[in-house]
């Protein structure tokens, strides 16, 4: 593995009636990005945050800011949310059938464009579109709620995703985002993830920053 993995805290998991305090926490333990996931109650049996809450967050952060559309048509909303202050905004093949105006048009607004896939969705189906990203989102539990376990099988689709990008010679990176621990952390970056997405193993933690921190060493003999 070369390069630097970055570890991106889920908000989904954090407590919302103290949500400063919990970025400034993930901040000190060395978070390099800020995940958040936009879900609509249509794409995904559950509905949480939209277009202010991202631009009051960009406003108190100083990480980037990954926005998870699991929305349906996010075509209409993806330059909204750089507006709003996302500095990466990533959309599911699933719910968009113009994949590339999509990504075109959140590359022109001024942020990195992704494309989420998944638990069920083969990794050919990126096809041509994989050239068009910036990064792949591999969902490694069901999209909607937070706190699920860890789909096994995911390492090896991480691994011909990476095989994939490596043949086409794309520096496309690695987001994965599901169920990743202190326990399969290592697992998935030597499998090829570059940007680690944590919710329950950090926000559900005693002490966030400490989690961060120890998420972060673990990927350090890795890269």
């Amino acid at each position: 593995m070369n390069g630097t993995v970055d570890i991106a805290p889920s908000i989904l998991s954090a407590d919302f009636s103290r949500l400063g305090e919990e970025i400034a926490a993930v901040e000190r333990g060395g978070a390099t990005i800020l995940h958040v996931d936009v879900m609509d109650g249509h794409f995904v049996p559950n509905i949480t945050i939209g277009l202010p809450v991202v631009k009051s967050i960009a406003g108190a952060t100083r990480l980037p800011i990954d926005a998870h559309l699991m929305i349906s048509e996010p075509g209409r909303y993806a330059e909204q949310f750089v507006r709003a202050g996302a500095k990466m905004v990533s959309v599911h093949a699933e719910a968009d059938n113009h994949l590339h105006r999509t990504l075109m048009a959140i590359k022109g607004a001024g942020a990195q464009a992704g494309i989420v896939i998944n638990p069920a969705t083969p990794v050919e189906m990126l096809g041509d579109a994989l050239a068009f990203a910036d990064y792949v989102l591999l969902m490694s539990v069901n999209p909607g709620f937070g706190g699920q376990g860890f789909i096994p099988t995911s390492i090896e689709k991480l691994r011909r995703l990476k095989r994939m990008i490596q043949e086409l010679q794309l520096k496309t990176r690695i987001e994965i985002d599901g169920g990743i621990d202190l326990e399969n952390i290592s697992s998935v970056v030597a499998a090829g993830a570059e940007i680690i997405v944590a919710g329950s193993a950090v926000f559900g933690a005693a002490d966030p920053e400490a989690a961060v921190r120890g998420l972060r060493e673990a990927t350090v003999q890795l890269v």
